[in-house]
C-alpha cells in the first residue's frame, strides 16, 4: 500500500497513550478518537499523549457510528475493557461500517471458546462488510507465539505449564474486585471459588450463560491448542485466593487488605487433549507487596524440558507494541473474526506500517 494508514482510536485511557504514539511513530495517521468518559470527551488527543496540541479532539463514543461511516479509517483500535460483552458494541460499530478493528481486550484474542455466539455474530457482520476483526496484545506474543515457537524446538511434548503475574493495582477497580482483592477467604469462596471443581461441560455451559467469567488462560489455552493443532477433550478452571502475611494498602480499592484476606487470585486452567498433551496455565492477579513483580514463566515438559522466564515485563508497552505490529496482518487477513494464530507470527516493523500491507 502506498498511502499512509488512517487509524481511529476507540478508548482513550492508559493504553491509548502508547497506542496512539506508537501508530504515529510507525508512519500511520490518526484521524479520530472516541471515549465514553465525560472527563475525556472534547480533549485534544495531544493532551492524552502528553505531546501538546495535535488537532484531533476526543468524540463521544455515541458519535462513532456516524464518524466511522464518514471518515472510513483503515483500522480502528479498541482499547476499553477485558470481555467480549464489553467490546461487542465497539466491534459492531466498526464491522457495520466496514472498518477493520483490533482490540486489547484479553478475551478477544480467542473468544470462540467463551463467547461463541457474540463472536459468530461479529464474524458474519465483518464478512458481510468485507472487514477483519481480531484481538491482540501481550498474551498474543508472551503467552502465545513465543510458546508455540519454542515448542518447535522440542522433540516430544508432554505438558505445557505457564504462569503470568500482574498487579491488579495497575488495571482499575473493576478488575481488582473481579479478582477477589479485599475479600475474606470465606467471602472469596462464596463469590468466586464456588464454581471450582465443575466438569468441562458444566463450566462451558455456565461461561456461555454468563454465570462464570473465563480467566484469561481459558481463552489462551484455546489459542495455543488451535495453533499447535491439538484437540481439546476437557478443560477446567479453578480460582484460588492469594494472601499475604501482612496488611497491604490498596490505592485502587481505597482500603487496607488485612493479613490473611485475599489480595487477589490465581486462576488455573487445565486442558487435556486427544494428543495426550496437557496444558496447565495460570494467571496470578493480586495486589503486590513491595517485593513482588510481574513475571512470565513457561515450561515445556518432554524431550528436552525447556523453561522460559521473563521478569518485570513492561506489560502495557508490550501490549501496545504487539498490537501495533499486528495492524498490517489484520488488514491483509480474510474478512471475518480472525484470531491471530491464523495470522503469520508477529514481527517488528522496520518500515512505515503501510509498506507491509499487501492485499487491500
Amino acid at each position: 500500500m502506498e498511502k499512509r494508514l488512517r487509524i481511529a482510536q476507540y478508548g482513550c485511557g492508559k493504553m491509548s497513550v502508547y497506542l496512539m504514539r506508537y501508530v504515529l511513530e510507525k508512519g500511520a495517521e490518526l484521524i479520530a478518537a472516541f471515549d465514553v468518559n465525560p472527563e475525556l470527551i472534547g480533549k485534544d488527543i495531544g493532551e492524552i499523549m502528553g505531546t501538546g496540541f495535535f488537532g484531533i479532539r476526543i468524540s463521544d463514543a455515541k458519535e462513532a457510528d456516524g464518524l466511522l461511516s464518514e471518515l472510513k479509517p483503515d483500522v480502528c483500535i479498541i482499547a476499553t475493557r477485558s470481555t467480549m460483552i464489553d467490546v461487542r458494541e465497539a466491534f459492531t460499530v466498526c464491522a457495520g461500517n466496514g472498518v477493520n478493528a483490533i482490540s486489547t481486550c484479553e478475551e478477544s484474542l480467542y473468544p470462540w471458546n467463551s463467547s461463541h455466539q457474540i463472536t459468530e455474530e461479529l464474524d458474519k457482520l465483518a464478512k458481510a462488510n468485507n472487514c477483519t476483526l481480531c484481538g491482540s496484545g501481550y498474551p498474543d506474543m508472551y503467552w502465545g507465539s513465543l510458546i508455540t515457537t519454542l515448542a518447535g524446538s522440542i522433540h516430544t511434548l508432554k505438558k505445557i505449564k505457564g504462569s503470568s503475574s500482574y498487579n491488579v493495582e495497575d488495571y482499575g477497580i473493576a478488575l481488582a474486585k473481579g479478582h477477589g482483592a479485599g475479600l475474606s477467604i470465606e467471602e472469596f469462596k462464596k463469590q468466586i471459588g464456588n464454581y471450582n471443581g465443575l466438569s468441562y461441560e458444566e463450566t462451558k455451559r455456565l461461561i456461555a450463560d454468563g454465570v462464570i467469567e473465563p480467566s484469561y488462560m481459558w481463552n489462551q489455552n484455546g489459542w495455543l491448542c488451535s495453533q499447535l493443532g491439538l484437540h481439546i477433550v476437557s478443560q477446567t478452571q479453578e480460582c484460588i485466593p492469594i494472601t499475604h502475611k501482612k496488611d497491604l494498602k490498596s490505592n485502587t480499592l481505597g482500603m487496607t487488605i488485612k493479613a490473611g484476606n485475599a489480595t487477589g487470585m490465581s486462576a488455573v486452567v487445565t486442558t487435556e487433549t486427544e494428543e495426550g498433551i496437557t496444558l496447565e496455565t495460570q494467571c496470578l492477579g493480586y495486589v503486590y507487596a513491595p517485593e513482588d513483580m510481574d513475571r512470565n514463566e513457561w515450561t515445556l515438559e518432554g524431550e528436552p524440558d525447556t523453561t522460559l522466564v521473563v521478569n518485570r515485563p513492561a506489560t502495557v508497552e508490550l501490549t501496545c507494541a504487539t498490537l501495533t505490529n499486528r495492524i498490517p496482518m489484520l488488514i491483509d487477513s480474510p474478512a471475518g473474526y480472525v484470531t491471530t494464530e491464523k495470522m503469520p507470527t508477529n514481527y517488528y516493523l522496520v518500515k512505515p506500517m503501510h509498506e507491509y500491507v499487501k492485499s487491500k
